[in-house]
């Protein structure tokens, strides 16, 4: 990893910024990553609200590269590790309140926890997301889906931090949302809370279908394995995981990572798998759906670091 000119004065001040607490070096990825796998970043902060904007305004000034994440669900780190500072959106800023038919949540909620406030308050329309294991703030700015769900149907308006330090409210027709994509990383946005506007409906009937749905995702998903959920983006007219299948590569392994037998639109770490096992597996998938069905197949998952 590169080295910091001055890693003691960079750990001084941003724990004069964000509290002593809530700054560790380097930090092993895999405790805050779904696959479970990635070496160390020089810097892990876990930010509240009031001290973000600064946090990263530091990094800015100070040239240090910085990486905004959440639940780190669709994340594959590098087993070298992060340079510079990981901003970690969580805990501290997962606020949720509902308020007259709507609900706003602090980037750092958890789907899960968002959908289950909104079945509380019996508001309807977040059951697709009930079982996606990221946080809003990452779930809003690639516009995550499942089960013929999206963000971009429920969102009214998001909340965002901007390059230059401003605070405001973006309704959500201009987040450009389309499958897997908003314009917040391309313009350099953090988001801070979403605000999501649901249908009321009986409490008995939205938990019914998230039911329904979590009895899908045990039935066809591996889920007792870490993973980043679905590892490839679906092609246009296809089936990523189909493809897979229907290319002999159920189960196949490199290292510690698979494959997963149970459904191949899912690789999976075994236990012992490294980020260079699992992209090489990925690379091996894409280059063999290629060869056999002309077909490219481009990554959900996003790599960070070098590999």
């Amino acid at each position: 990893m590169t080295q910091l000119s001055d890693s003691g004065k960079i750990y001084k001040d941003l724990c004069e910024m964000a509290g002593t607490g809530n700054v560790m070096c380097d930090e092993p990825m895999s405790r805050h990553t779904t696959f479970r796998v990635g070496g160390p970043a020089d810097f892990l902060v876990t930010p509240a609200v009031g001290s973000l904007p600064g946090v990263a305004d530091y990094c800015r000034q100070q040239d240090i590269p910085y990486l905004i994440i959440g639940n780190g669900s669709n994340l594959l780190c590098s087993d070298e590790g992060v340079d510079g500072v990981v901003i970690e959106i969580g805990k501290a800023m997962a606020d949720i309140s509902v308020e007259s038919g709507a609900i706003k949540a602090g980037a750092g909620a958890l789907l899960s926890a968002v959908a289950a406030e909104a079945a509380r308050s019996g508001l309807a329309g977040m059951e697709f997301a009930s079982g996606i294991p990221g946080s809003v703030g990452g779930a809003v700015a690639m516009n995550a889906g499942a089960y013929g769900g999206e963000m971009k149907d429920i969102l009214s308006s998001v909340t965002i931090l901007t390059p230059e330090g401003g605070i405001k409210d973006i309704p959500v027709e201009e987040l450009s949302l389309s499958y897997r994509h908003s314009a917040i990383p391309e313009k350099g946005y953090i988001v801070l809370a979403a605000a999501f506007s649901l249908k009321e409906d009986r409490q008995e009937s939205i938990l019914s279908r998230m039911d329904e749905l979590k009895e899908k995702r045990i039935s066809k998903q591996p889920l007792e394995y870490p993973s980043a959920g679905s590892t490839f983006k679906r092609p246009e007219g296809y089936f990523a995981g189909k493809l897979i299948e229907d290319a002999g590569l159920r189960g196949y392994t490199v290292g510690g990572a698979q494959v997963s037998e149970k459904h191949c639109g899912f690789v999976i770490n075994k236990g012992d798998a490294t980020a260079a096992d699992i992209r090489a597996l990925m690379e091996h998938i894409q280059a063999t759906v290629k060869n056999m069905f002309g077909v490219e197949l481009e990554p959900e998952v996003k790599f960070i670091g070098r590999f």
